[in-house]
């Protein structure tokens, strides 16, 4: 039992295009099974020809190096290693010793239907799976088919010189089409979809890069116009005080040195106002970014927004009932949210519920049916600290402690993974404190008072 669960995790802890590429792999490795197993065993044991036993060799063999070569292949298409001449010669070879020892050991007689099945079905076997396993290392459509044209007419010519009964040389052209473009389609079709896989998958991690690359340009562009023109006035500013002190004009200096102050001091806030903005982000922008690239990744996305979180005349593109604060804070959640479901775990659907309850707390709650993978996230601990957990949630966590929220995730019944951000509503936690503490006027008694101990206050309510 420990060593299968070791086993699922191993195979839940690859990501999607390595998952396909091992499943394409053992696709390839079951032609051999199939190859040997179902049909080299039976067509040997149903043929009365004394040399079946070396067909059962060679069809052997043939799996082998034909397995060997689309794997290897496969490694070659995906841009890993050279492509194995060798291995694609010695497959053509035994595919076209198999075929012509087939051919020629065709049953003279043809009321042996038994012999004459098995026979063709070594044939259709050696041509077949050569050829699907041939086409693994071309690229071209058109190769592929050259390489089906090729086996087909090696049969025809093969069957002419045994001379084969032209009912069974038709059949066996027939079949050997047949096979071989089936095979040849599968396999090509495999190899195309793995390469894709990967390829989208580069692609998407290059457009994270870019995309990183591109907000640390703005950033900067932004910081540049801020500070540039200030800096420069600030010099100037500082150059024209020395000159003036050196020349006795102390009071004038002064004058530029409190004008460089009150610039350094605009500066500050001017940095802190682009420092804010660039971390500030807007709740519903996330939510639409988060739906676009989930359903970008193949993941479905539903969305159930509360009523009371859309507020009066707030429309459509926008939640009127939340504070720009508490808006701010959901929304890095959503962002967080989504990263952990496209990077950690393997997830179909993911479900995004935003509602108010009782007035006086925003809840955010994203659940996925995809659980991260081990040690990545865990459940919080008591008081909301994390056994294990990354960067990300940590810093949500502290991000929603200063608005008095809190952050809780882990693995719910029925293998699904739910993040919940709760955040309490500033306009009602001000008309609570309002409505539930009365305003007391407290008559304050006189010091003689004090020193007696009589001290007396008029309470109204």
């Amino acid at each position: 039992m420990a060593r299968a669960r070791r086993k699922t995790g191993a195979w839940a802890g690859k990501s999607n295009p390595a998952k396909v590429e091992i499943y394409t792999r053992w696709s390839f490795h079951s032609f051999a099974v199939i190859e040997v197993g179902v049909i080299g065993l039976v067509a040997s044991a149903r043929t009365d020809s004394p040399v079946s036993g070396w067909f059962l060799l060679l069809i052997c063999a043939h799996a082998i190096v034909s397995a060997a070569n689309s794997s290897y292949a496969l490694s070659w298409a995906l841009g890993r290693q050279a492509r194995p001449v060798r291995l694609m010669v010695a497959t053509a070879v035994l595919s076209a010793v198999g075929s012509a020892a087939a051919i020629s050991v065709y049953p003279a007689d043809p009321k042996n239907l038994a012999d004459a099945s098995s026979i063709s079905s070594l044939l259709v076997t050696f041509a077949g799976f050569g050829i699907g396993s041939l086409v693994v290392g071309v690229r071209r459509v058109r190769n592929m088919l050259l390489t089906v044209l090729a086996a087909v007419v090696f049969t025809g010519l093969t069957g002419l010189v045994f001379r084969l009964p032209f009912g069974a040389f038709l059949g066996c052209l027939i079949g050997v089409l047949i096979g071989g473009l089936t095979l040849a389609f599968t396999s090509g079709f495999s190899v195309w979809l793995v390469r894709s896989v990967w390829d989208l998958d580069s692609a998407r991690e290059l457009q994270s890069r870019l995309a990183v690359a591109e907000e640390r340009l703005r950033f900067g562009r932004d910081m540049h116009d801020v500070m540039g023109r200030n800096l420069a006035v600030i010099a100037l500013k500082s150059e024209l005080a020395v000159q003036l002190a050196r020349r006795g004009g102390t009071e004038q200096a002064a004058e530029q040195m409190a004008e460089v102050q009150r610039i350094a001091q605009e500066s500050q806030r001017e940095v802190r106002a682009v420092v804010r903005g660039y971390r500030e982000v807007d709740l519903h922008t996330e939510l639409e970014g988060a739906r676009g690239v989930l359903k970008a990744a193949g993941i479905g996305f539903r969305l159930d927004v509360d009523t009371d979180v859309a507020g009066a005349g707030s429309g459509d593109a926008g939640f009127g009932g939340l504070t720009p604060d508490v808006q701010s804070a959901l929304g890095w959640v959503m962002r967080e949210a989504a990263t952990n479901v496209l990077r950690h775990g393997d997830a179909r659907v993911c479900m995004v519920r935003l509602t108010v309850r009782e007035g006086c707390e925003a809840v955010l709650v994203v659940e996925n049916d995809g659980l991260p993978e081990q040690g990545v996230l865990v459940r919080a601990g008591a008081g909301g600290t994390p056994r294990t957990a990354g960067a990300g949630l940590a810093g949500l966590r502290e991000r929603l402690a200063t608005l008095g929220g809190t952050l809780d995730a882990g693995p719910v019944a029925g293998e699904r993974f739910r993040l919940t951000a709760r955040v309490p509503l500033p306009a009602a936690a001000e008309a609570a404190e309002a409505v539930g503490v009365p305003e007391v006027p407290v008559q304050v008694a006189s010091p003689e008072a004090v020193a007696q101990g009589s001290v007396s206050g008029e309470v109204s309510a």
